[in-house]
């Protein structure tokens, strides 16, 4: 017997928003209790300027969380907590709390990295009851981090959308988040659509399936126009060196200052260093639905599909080193409820072994369909890519090139005069030049992208899309032989008419490189 199609109430899962909330997201906690949270978090960003943050929160009494009745509560507790804890720590000039024990020598002998027991203690409870690791993650930031600026007008476009909190104060931050806020609402009527294309699988409804495909097809290429959008009011460099830091989490962080990860102080003794990931869009569960209704596999960064096939996972594998890669370890970052939907998905996605069944492979409407959503999330892997290289892979290359000649060896500075320590601005200065560029996940950042980006091309049925989307082009792989270029970005060349950043090699009569 078949599984069952999932019910979207039982996954806390809104048929008209998608993995947003049905309701709009609380502005404040109703009980007065929580006070103290609420008013650390409307005077943050002057306490983040004027360096009060840490002893204000040090300050704040331990609350208890049996006051949060409802999810929307619990929802607000967590955002406010996640905002708290990633102030604390890299709020400062140093991750916290680091001390130096011999400042006239400038340098550091102990790490602390401790978040303590007034944040600590309530958070790991807002975490256990939403299923979420002690970190700010996508949902904190963004999924439940939002309100519409005139009730009655729609809350699918960014020209009704506003935030509750930020780090900055800026609206470069309100609207980094705010793009991802549309696209989740602009693509949450997908998921019932695509819940009616796999029940048309079942009953060999090819008709519906193909009017389904064609419509997720669209609404990708419309998520891509709002993705794009990012570049009308998010500066660049107030992204990577305002914004990106808070964002950072605690794993593979070490040149960041934190090589051990975090402490979270429950009063009860020494507690043991955990390492997290920061925020990321891979921790969209729309993004991974996405790919589980269209059936693409993503393989561990750096492997190809020829490893993956002949290769069989290792038995020693531990869950710090998860054989299923970054994708899948992302899971663990989102909602409880989001994650085991996206497991119940995986059970019941049919629709890629639907088109690819030698009585379907010659429906031409069929399989166009199906790789014309396949061509339109790739697309949008590929406005990624590019929003990527211009807010952190340029503005880390003009950080290494302005960054401050090393100084002689022997030399010391005045503490005051150190840089700060943080993601932006201690790793192009540490950086050898073929280290690679971190997220704020913890992951190779450009390598993980591309081979995203190319395994979604993989499952494509017709020849020509093989061909469109560079799986076979009869040249070597990502090469595809085109003849019409236009200038780009960094001196880059753009292929007019395919998504993406592509190079030219003239002395191979004109292929492109991605």
């Amino acid at each position: 017997m078949l599984p069952a199609l999932p019910r979207l109430s039982d996954y806390d899962i809104s048929p008209r928003n998608g993995f947003l909330p049905e309701e709009v997201p609380l502005d404040i906690l109703p009980d007065r209790y929580y006070q103290p949270w609420e008013a650390v978090v409307r005077n943050f960003q002057s306490l983040l300027l004027a360096k009060r943050l840490r002893r204000i929160v040090d300050a704040i009494p331990v609350l208890e969380t049996d006051l949060l009745l409802t999810e929307a509560e619990w929802r607000r507790a967590y955002s406010i907590l996640g905002f708290l804890v990633h102030g604390y720590i890299w709020g400062g000039d140093r991750p916290a709390d680091v001390r130096d024990e011999c400042p006239w020598r400038a340098i550091v002998l102990t790490l602390s990295q401790i978040v303590p027991p007034s944040i600590s203690l309530p958070f790991l409870e807002t975490c256990r009851h939403l299923d979420l690791p002690p970190v700010a993650t996508y949902a904190g930031v963004c999924l439940w981090n939002w309100r519409p600026l005139f009730d009655g007008e729609p809350t699918d476009t960014l020209d009704n959308l506003a935030t509750h909190m930020t780090f900055t104060g800026s609206l470069d931050e309100s609207w980094f988040y705010l793009v991802s806020v549309a696209i989740e609402a602009r693509a949450g009527p997908l998921i019932p659509m695509m819940l009616d294309a796999i029940a048309a699988v079942r009953r060999n409804d090819s008709n519906t399936v193909i009017q389904c495909l064609r419509s997720l097809a669209e609404r990708l290429d419309e998520l891509g126009t709002v993705l794009e959008r990012m570049y009308e009011s998010c500066d660049p460099h107030v992204f990577y060196h305002r914004i990106r830091p808070f964002l950072a989490g605690s794993k593979n962080m070490a040149d960041a200052g934190l090589p051990q990860g975090v402490v979270f102080d429950k009063g009860t003794g020494p507690q043991p260093y955990v390492q997290f990931s920061g925020g990321s869009n891979a921790q969209s569960s729309m993004i991974q639905f996405f790919d589980i209704v269209l059936g693409i596999q993503h393989r561990p960064t750096g492997e190809t599909r020829m490893h993956s096939r002949s290769t069989a996972p290792d038995a020693t594998a531990t869950i710090s080193s998860s054989p299923h890669g970054f994708i899948q370890d992302m899971r663990a970052y989102m909602p409880g409820p989001h994650r085991r939907f996206l497991a119940h998905m995986e059970r019941i996605a049919n629709i890629r072994a639907y088109v690819s069944t030698p009585a379907n492979r010659h429906n031409r409407a069929l399989t166009m369909a199906y790789d014309a959503c396949l061509a339109m999330l790739r697309s949008l892997r590929d406005r990624h890519i590019q929003l990527v290289s211009r807010y952190i892979i340029i503005k880390s290359r003009e950080s290494r090139s302005l960054s401050p000649r090393k100084q002689s060896r022997g030399a010391t500075a005045p503490a005051a005069l150190l840089p700060r320590v943080n993601l932006a601005n201690t790793l192009p200065r540490l950086a050898s030049p073929g280290k690679k560029l971190r997220g704020t996940g913890g992951t190779a950042l450009i390598p993980f992208l591309k081979q995203a980006r190319d395994e979604t091309g993989e499952p494509a049925i017709d020849a020509w899309a093989r061909r469109l989307l560079g799986m076979e082009s009869g040249a070597p792989d990502g090469v595809v032989r085109l003849g019409k270029f236009s200038e780009g970005l960094d001196g880059e060349v753009q292929v007019v008419g395919l998504a993406g950043t592509w190079s030219v090699d003239d002395s191979e009569g004109g292929l492109c490189h991605w």
